[in-house]
């Protein structure tokens, strides 16, 4: 992909069907592989999820040819966990730039969607002024671990979310200083 011609911006209400159906088919995927992320079709992610992320204006598409291939939520919304972290640097919630819902069409994986959505976040983050962009990671999430590592996110601690799932217990939270 990295020779592809892509673009990356804001979901519109148009996207909706496109975006249900790249989660539909990334939690097929999951299913039928090795689940690292722990999503469960009709769970997480769904189509309420994009909605309610492109009507608050911070859910972002990557888009080669006009289809989607990749998707990221970029808002100030931090775990309530996250305040027992020791982060990097100090800044007030609206500084930080927080990564929900980021995905790749199985069909484009190992592409670098993910690199381009990351890198994004990192413009986008430091437009809207932030000193640092953060997320969380489920343990067994092993291949987006090594992807935020090799992009330069440091590793604060591991959290209980407290999310009502015995798989989704423990999480990894990560950094990365603008």
């Amino acid at each position: 992909m990295m020779d592809t011609i892509f673009k990356i911006e804001a979901g519109k209400m148009s996207d909706i069907t496109e975006l249900e159906k790249l989660y539909d088919d990334l939690n097929d995927y999951l299913e039928a592989n090795i689940n690292y992320a722990g999503w469960k079709k009709g769970y997480y992610p769904t189509r309420v999820v994009a909605e309610k992320g492109i009507k608050a204006g911070n859910l972002f598409v990557l888009k080669i040819e006009d289809r989607i291939v990749g998707s990221v939520i970029l808002n100030h919304v931090q775990e309530t966990a996250y305040a027992q972290a020791t982060w990097g640097i100090e800044a007030q919630g609206s500084q930080v730039m927080v990564i929900h819902t980021l995905v790749t069409h199985p069909d484009f994986m190992n592409q670098g969607v993910s690199q381009k959505l990351l890198a994004f976040s990192k413009t986008h983050g430091l437009a809207l002024g932030c000193k640092a962009i953060r997320l969380d990671v489920t343990i067994q999430n092993k291949p987006a671990i090594a992807l935020y590592e090799k992009c330069g996110y440091s590793y604060i601690e591991t959290v209980d979310l407290g999310l009502p799932y015995a798989h989704l217990k423990w999480f990894h939270l990560y950094e990365y200083i603008l």
